[in-house]
């Protein structure tokens, strides 16, 4: 009978053991999946669909905005399924922390080679209660931990966003650019033309003329330039989004605000810095990391005191049994009462502290630096954009000249290419513009127009199975 107990504790101990399950790596499969993206993937439409409701027929949509693009980024970024991972071994922390110590079993048997003697046999389970609340501290410091990890997660999602809006924008800057110079160009290649008429009838110079083919030569090598620009942006956009760079080459833009970015005045900054600074995700992460630290600080002063130990015991010698119950308490802290880990603790604590300070401070620091480039950067785009509407005038006029008979084809091509590098000019503030933009939104770690405003990013893997939100 006692051997049938003994079967039945140990199989009923065993069964409840978890199995290991080979999860190999396979690095050419992974490799051949990356190339098979695409934006045709249904699962990826249904998850832009649920978040966004799109009302496209037809997928994928005839165009792609930024909130687009930064779902379709969460969609497919493996550094968010780093940070889900991390998220989930926090999580799967707390659980180990609530874990209670586990019973122990001390089995005995011996045999007294007197002949009057019996079979002795003893057995006694040992039972271990923490004191001083060390089970709590513990799932504190995990429950903190989890909470700096969820903090990084939505770090790691906003780094990713800005990343997307960064490649986004500088991919139309790019087309921009090139649509320029390629009018450049054309303006260019048509004064050179108007100079080789002139220099057959014997009106101009030929060095005049090799000055303006010199000029059309630079121009044609910044076209060319211009060209790679434009497809190397739009690689890195597919890269910053986690595709390969071939998915995005028919794919069309569109960004309302992208040649008029807002006032100054009418971003909604002000409320943002009333609310402080603890809205983003690096600086509530650090109150989270403080918080494990203090966790940890006060799990070891309460390791100052020794848990207990209770051994209740049967033994059977010689024909009778005795019952015990043995009580112990262990460690006993009599050499340096745990002071060393209190004292690491102790200094890990200040540490934080310090980092939170710092980091704290460097994000006023940057939203208050941010918002000066940005104000200056608008400044420098109002005064090129009076500029080209100037020159605008000026080629109109030209033009007017012209057709009046008081005018000529080289004054109407002169101002045509006075526009374009005033428009060139406009471009490049509009550049900065858009750049301390993004500076803005990373400093404070959130659009700053109600278009863009993206959902929040679900904790799963969408590819895996996620909820939408």
């Amino acid at each position: 009978m006692r051997a049938r107990v003994s079967c039945f504790l140990a199989v009923s101990l065993l069964a409840g053991c978890a199995k290991y399950q080979a999860r190999p790596l396979q690095p050419p499969r992974l490799e051949r999946a990356y190339y098979e993206r695409s934006l045709n993937d249904p699962a990826l439409q249904h998850y832009v669909e649920a978040n966004i409701g799109t009302t496209e027929t037809k997928w994928p949509p005839r165009s792609i905005d930024l909130k687009t693009l930064t779902l379709i980024s969460y969609y497919y970024s493996a550094s968010l399924d780093v940070a889900r991972a991390h998220l989930s071994a926090a999580e799967a922390g707390i659980q180990v922390a609530r874990a209670r110590i586990n019973p122990g079993l001390n089995v005995s048997a011996g045999y007294d080679l007197n002949p009057d003697s019996h079979f002795d046999r003893g057995i006694g389970p040992f039972f271990t209660v923490e004191t001083a609340g060390k089970r709590g501290y513990r799932i504190l410091r995990a429950e903190a931990e989890a909470e700096s990890a969820l903090n990084t997660f939505a770090e790691a999602s906003w780094q990713l966003r800005s990343s997307v809006r960064a490649a986004f924008f500088n991919h139309l800057l790019a087309a921009a650019r090139f649509e320029l110079v390629d009018h450049e160009v054309e303006v260019r290649r048509e004064i050179v033309e108007i100079f080789e008429r002139r220099l057959a009838v014997g009106e101009a110079p030929r060095p005049e003329l090799d000055i303006y083919r010199v000029n059309l030569i630079t121009a044609d090598a910044a076209l060319r330039r211009s060209r790679g620009e434009v497809t190397e942006t739009r690689a890195a956009l597919a890269n910053a989004v986690g595709l390969p760079s071939d998915v995005l080459s028919t794919v069309t833009w569109t960004a309302p605000g992208f040649e008029t970015p807002a006032q100054p005045e009418a971003l909604p900054v002000s409320a943002v810095q009333r609310a402080g600074v603890l809205h983003r995700a690096d600086v509530r992460r650090s109150l989270s990391d403080f918080a494990a630290a203090d966790a940890s600080l006060r799990l070891e002063l309460a390791r100052q005191y020794p848990d207990l130990v209770l051994s209740p015991a049967y033994e059977f010698q010689e024909a009778f049994a005795r019952y015990m119950l043995n009580a112990t308490l262990e460690p006993l802290a009599l050499f340096h009462r745990n002071q060393g880990p209190i004292a690491v603790a102790v200094a890990q604590r200040e540490e934080v502290a310090a980092k939170f300070e710092a980091l704290q401070a460097k994000a006023i620091g940057e939203l208050e630096t941010a918002l000066i480039r940005y104000r200056a950067a608008f400044e420098q785009w109002q005064e090129a954009s009076e500029l080209i509407t100037v020159q605008r005038d000026r080629e109109q006029a030209a033009r007017r000249a012209m057709a009046a008979g008081e005018g000529d084809r080289l004054a109407v091509a002169t101002a045509r290419l006075e526009t374009v590098t005033a428009a060139r000019a406009r471009l490049d503030a509009l550049a900065d513009v858009q750049t301390a933009m993004g500076a803005l939104e990373d400093a404070m770690q959130q659009p700053l127009e109600d278009a863009l405003t993206v959902p929040a990013v679900p904790r799963v893997g969408p590819r895996k199975g996620a909820p939408t939100q």
